[in-house]
């Protein structure tokens, strides 16, 4: 028995929240799965089943997809790498045979870059806490078999006493009532989950009694990070690099965008290794997915301001050549986003005459500004090229079942 499943079974009791039921881990019904199974699930409650079968089997793989990711292409991928693909009762077998990896647990990337890629972890390279932690109330809002989602339920798998919540894509416009009445006291959640949540309802996020503030899953940036250090003075904030790729490498708790510096090019046992070449990020990782490279080059773009290493965007949208010159995308909306009547704030380049390209920005108000002083502001604060030449407002933060952007 490895290591993680064995603390499985003995954090069987741990509890777990969906819009279904309240259950322990081991009152989950087992589903019939084939010993190579992507199941496409409609909820949490189908998706903890799901999990839960391959643990107790112990003796298979599994891949967990939310319904909203099937495509035709992607059930012919899945089932082209050797899975079978398992929507409710229908059972599509496999196209191409191969030897089962027992406890192979399989995830997809974002597929942001292109079509998903498939990553194989296994339950000890996505369990990535460890040893005691205090009781607590874990919110999951992620998607269903996201890297992130993969990494609150291993820690309510793997822990006594770390109980989950799990939170529906349709659910976020109403998640702070039920995590308050689930008696929440741990939530994880992207930058723009926090945004959206602060803007909608701030005293409603404000009630609840929080004792630790997880961000990850894209550029996390000082604004955000003071504003939740405010609001729960008494927790812990912290933010996480990671991927499903390299897993999680990066932790950082001392409530300040970036990391130290000083962290660059340290080689620890069991620790991952950071260093930068060309302005992009490299990691080797312990907790890299299968097959992928001891020394994998990221695609973040990084940033060193002030001792502090600042992961600032992806380098393939982030630089805007404006007229020959790079603006930043990822810059702009910092300083965008650290404007006090600005709840967030999204940045990117449009097709201009002459220049080439200018910069625009999509901006949602948490107070009162004019188009003027936003432009002011930055004119103050970015060279003359990176200034937006067009700020639209939107009314509502937009959000996708990743809890990123949309646009």
């Amino acid at each position: 028995m490895t290591p993680s499943r064995s603390a499985a079974l003995t954090a069987s009791a741990n509890r777990i929240v969906t819009g279904r039921s309240t259950l322990a881990w081991d009152e989950l019904e087992l589903l019939d799965l084939p010993p190579a199974a992507a199941v496409v699930v409609d909820d949490n409650h189908h998706a903890a089943r799901a999990v839960w079968t391959a643990v107790q089997r112990g003796d298979g793989e599994l891949l967990v997809v939310s319904r909203g990711r099937i495509t035709p292409e992607l059930v012919a991928d899945l089932r082209r790498s050797g899975l079978a693909v398992v929507d409710g009762s229908d059972v599509l077998p496999p196209t191409t045979e191969r030897d089962l990896v027992p406890g192979r647990i399989w995830l997809l990337t974002s597929g942001s870059t292109g079509r998903p890629k498939q990553v194989a972890h296994t339950l000890d390279s996505l369990t990535t806490v460890a040893g005691e932690q205090p009781p607590r109330t874990w919110l999951c809002p992620y998607a269903h078999g996201a890297y992130a989602w993969w990494q609150v339920v291993t820690l309510g798998l793997s822990l006594p006493e770390q109980h989950v919540l799990f939170v529906e894509p349709d659910e976020l416009d109403t998640w702070p009532a039920r995590a308050l009445a689930a008696g929440v006291t741990a939530a994880s959640g992207t930058p723009t989950f926090w945004r959206q949540a602060i803007y909608r309802d701030p005293e409603a996020v404000a009630a609840l009694p929080l004792e630790q503030v997880t961000l990850g899953g894209e550029p996390v940036d000082q604004a955000i990070l003071s504003r939740l250090r405010e609001m729960f003075p008494d927790a812990r904030v912290s933010w996480i690099y990671a991927s499903s790729e390299a897993g999680a490498t990066i932790a950082v708790h001392d409530g300040r965008a970036g990391f130290p510096h000083e962290w660059l090019d340290q080689e620890g046992s069991g620790r991952a290794t950071l260093s930068i070449e060309d302005g992009e990020l490299v990691i080797g990782s312990p907790k890299r997915g299968e097959g992928i490279d001891a020394r994998l080059r990221t695609g973040d773009r990084v940033e060193v301001v002030d001792g502090r290493v600042a992961i600032t965007g992806r380098i393939a949208t982030d630089e805007i050549n404006v007229g020959g010159a790079k603006a930043s995308a990822s810059a702009v909306r910092d300083v965008l986003q650290a404007h006090p009547a600005v709840a967030w704030a999204s940045v990117r380049g449009r097709k201009a005459p002459i220049v080439g390209s200018m910069v625009t920005a999509d901006v949602v108000l948490s107070g009162t500004a004019t188009v003027a002083e936003l432009t002011q502001w930055c004119t103050d604060r970015l060279p003359d090229y990176s200034v937006p030449r067009r700020i639209r407002f939107l009314d509502t933060i937009p959000i996708k079942e990743t809890l990123k952007s949309d646009v």
